[in-house]
């Protein structure tokens, strides 16, 4: 199939959307799919990839988020290059104005697409002094996913959400997570020790932007807690974001590792004990798994991926959304004991086994194959009934 992918952020940009699109678009090419990526230009050069077409559009910076640009519309350029390349199907990942004008795009030109729901930015407003637009924004998000043929989501709490926000066209696909990447064994000392901890402290980690909409008072607060108990415990940051600088300024005990990817951010996962992540904007969370996957008990509200793969009292603890008491306890009483640690990393790797991002490709795959053959079968009833 010839598949055209369009998102407003990409690698070498680092958050969940750019990694999960990357992971869906690398997939589908590896599957001997052609996929055209139109995405924004970007600072940073991208190679190229195999199977991979990139065509670049302008983009702007996006607003309070240093490093992240979001597409301007490109309707006319798309619908030029779809009518001379048709795809069978396009995915849209984000709902920004290029997205907007590549759903109509794709619409009036009777192309199939489906969506997909990543960010809640209805709930970021709140977090960013504009709650007042909460209502527009989520009237912006049922107008945009109610066009497509699907909404992809990971969760089915999240499916149900968007049925009740009006859009009854949520489809299931699963997260995956590289579980030959992020995985206990590339635990490293050395790593450790430049941390100031040796093998037998406890490091707390986190893995994110650092940002007002991850609810990083509450970590602090649950870290402070859990030093009471343990003084050595030692609390790592991977990640950048507008919170950093009055964070560290706040805590200068803190260790800021800046941004890692790849070998090095499966290094850091490894080596850190536990992994407390109080966020409730999240549409899912894909640190969560990879923290699992690399043997770190999970402390998170029962939300998302934690909703969805945290066994409580298993492989860490899947808190009562907003239940701050019950969040900050379980982080206390999971770094007090290094016994129930090591227990609960073990099954916290043990529950990743079975999610092959292979799956979630080939889940991708039929989806966006049953889109293109509805279409066809729509356009030509009876050539496809003689087929």
């Amino acid at each position: 199939m010839r598949i055209g992918i369009v998102s407003e952020t990409y690698p070498p940009e680092i958050n969940g959307v750019a990694l999960t699109v990357h992971g869906l678009a690398a997939g589908l090419a590896a599957r001997g799919h052609t996929v055209e990526l139109v995405r924004p230009r970007q600072a940073q050069p991208h190679a190229d990839e195999p199977g991979i077409l990139a065509m670049e559009v302008r983009g702007a910076a996006l607003p309070r988020y240093p490093g992240l640009r979001f597409g301007l519309p490109a309707g006319r350029m798309l619908r030029r290059r779809w009518q001379r390349l048709r795809p069978d199907a396009v995915y849209i990942a984000t709902e920004g104005p290029l997205g907007w004008s590549a759903l109509r795009s794709a619409v009036r030109l009777g192309i199939p697409a489906a969506t997909g729901f990543h960010t809640r930015f209805d709930a970021y407003a709140d977090h960013y002094g504009a709650g007042f637009l909460t209502p527009l924004v989520r009237g912006h998000l049922r107008r945009f996913h109610r066009r497509a043929a699907a909404t992809l989501v990971p969760t089915d709490a999240l499916a149900e959400e968007l049925r009740a926000l009006g859009v009854d066209n949520a489809c299931i696909l699963r997260r995956a997570v590289d579980t030959a990447l992020f995985h206990p064994g590339r635990r490293d000392p050395a790593l450790r020790a430049q941390w100031g901890v040796d093998g037998s402290t406890p490091v707390m980690l986190y893995v994110g932007r650092i940002a007002p909409e991850k609810n990083l008072e509450l970590a602090v607060r649950a870290f402070r807690a859990a030093q009471r108990e343990m003084p050595k415990l030692r609390y790592v940051w991977v990640g950048d974001g507008p919170a950093r600088a009055a964070l560290a300024q706040a805590n200068p005990d803190f260790v800021f590792a800046g941004v890692q990817r790849g070998e090095e951010l499966a290094r850091h996962y490894a080596s850190a004990d536990l992994f407390p992540f109080p966020s409730l904007s999240e549409t899912f969370g894909n640190v969560i798994l990879e923290a699992l996957a690399a043997g770190l008990p999970v402390v998170a509200y029962a939300e998302g991926a934690a909703r969805e793969h945290l066994r409580s009292g298993a492989n860490g603890f899947a808190i009562e959304p907003g239940n701050e008491p019950s969040f900050i306890e379980a982080v206390a009483k999971l770094a007090a004991n290094p016994s129930l640690i090591r227990h609960m990393g073990r099954a916290a790797c043990a529950s990743t086994a079975q999610l092959s991002p292979e799956a979630v490709v080939r889940d991708f795959e039929s989806l966006l194959r049953r889109l293109a053959e509805e279409k066809r079968h729509a356009d030509h009833p009876a050539a496809v009934a003689h087929a």
